[in-house]
């Protein structure tokens, strides 16, 4: 049953009942037209994004991809890897329609009765591969973060289509065919800018042999400056491609040295924010840096968005690529198993960048 007042959802397990166990999510609580942030979600100070460090003068660099052969652009995306580990393309490649309608299938399926999404919550779902849930790991974390999601393990277009939501499996297989070309070109170039001039059939699966897509639905939030959308962290992926809706709310870590400054991401129309992920990072021996982000909350809006994870297999071992040690450059990082790594990522709250110490020697 939901609670009736802003007393009664400050009690733990309301709410803890009300938005996990029957699958309301924060989009249950912030249509029951909270006046203040249930306690759950009030983030320790030095979690809150300061607005006095975030730098709006300063822009991860937008690459204009029309000319995929074009030196310069190749220049400028393993630049930007080395020195942001986040950039925005425009002219891709992708139809904006096919854009749209993954956005519109990401509302209809968080619009569904919450009875409809806790078919795919972990007691009920028909995979594992299909994940309905909230903030990012309820049980390790000391406050909750205000979001939804669905993931969606990629394993065969067989699999998604009997196994997917209805509301928007078709949308999101077109997705992620029509950006698969980009992330190969991408990881193409970036690969060359580390002395490996071809991707093989070894190198392709420890580089995209898994991919993940997450729909994130972030509700209008009573009290945003108190709470997070998404904690600071680096993403365990290869590559990660993110579509952003017109509201935006990305922040990336700064590059001032001191790293205490953050960066907006303005949505651009039709572009897709590309950033390297913990798993890149390692194969490059550091060279391509992941970079903390984190997501803001909403007083005033619903924000979306769609991130496809490029991820090494679980089986497989990820350590520095022997061509970047080829000339004598020692190694930064041991070898580990992926799926280890991952474990590590998911067991405990958002944390920075301290995923990556796991493989540091």
């Amino acid at each position: 049953m939901a609670p009736t007042s802003t007393a009664s959802i400050n009690n733990s397990w309301d709410v803890a009942n009300f938005v996990i166990d029957e699958g309301n999510g924060v989009k249950g609580l912030a249509e029951m037209g909270l006046k203040s942030l249930p306690k759950q979600y009030v983030q320790p100070l030095e979690e809150r994004i300061d607005a006095s460090k975030v730098v709006p003068e300063e822009s991860i660099p937008i690459i204009d991809m029309s000319n995929w052969d074009d030196p310069k652009v190749a220049e400028s995306i393993c630049d930007a890897a080395e020195t942001w580990g986040f950039f925005q393309i425009v002219n891709h490649g992708v139809p904006i329609e096919v854009l749209e309608n993954v956005k519109e299938s990401t509302h209809l399926f968080f619009g569904l009765p919450a009875e409809e999404k806790m078919k795919y919550a972990k007691e009920h779902s028909p995979s594992n591969n299909v994940r309905f849930g909230t903030s990012f790991s309820p049980k390790a974390e000391k406050a909750l973060e205000w979001k939804d999601y669905l993931s969606l393990f990629y394993v065969s277009d067989d699999e998604a289509s009997a196994l997917w939501p209805p509301a928007c499996k078709d949308e999101v297989l077109e997705y992620m065919k029509r950006s698969d070309l980009v992330i190969k070109r991408l990881l193409k170039v970036l690969m060359r800018g580390l002395n490996v001039n071809e991707i093989d059939e070894t190198k392709e699966p420890l580089l995209m042999g898994s991919k993940r897509i997450n729909l994130n639905y972030y509700p209008i939030c009573p009290n945003p400056e108190l709470t997070v959308g998404v904690g600071r962290h680096s993403d365990v992926s290869t590559l990660t491609i993110l579509l952003q809706d017109e509201v935006g709310g990305l922040y990336v870590r700064g590059i001032d040295g001191g790293g205490d400054s953050w960066i907006h991401v303005p949505p651009i129309n039709g572009s897709l924010v590309i950033n390297v992920g913990d798993a890149l990072q390692i194969m490059s021996n550091g060279k391509y840096q992941s970079i903390e982000h984190r997501v803001v909350a909403n007083g005033s809006k619903n924000r979306i968005s769609v991130p496809i994870f490029v991820n090494p297999r679980p089986s497989d071992k990820i350590g520095p690529l022997r061509e970047v040690l080829a000339s004598g450059e020692k190694p930064k990082y041991k070898e580990v198993l992926y799926s280890d790594y991952v474990k590590y990522f998911f067991k405990k709250a958002h944390d920075g960048k301290e995923t990556v110490e796991f493989a540091r020697i």
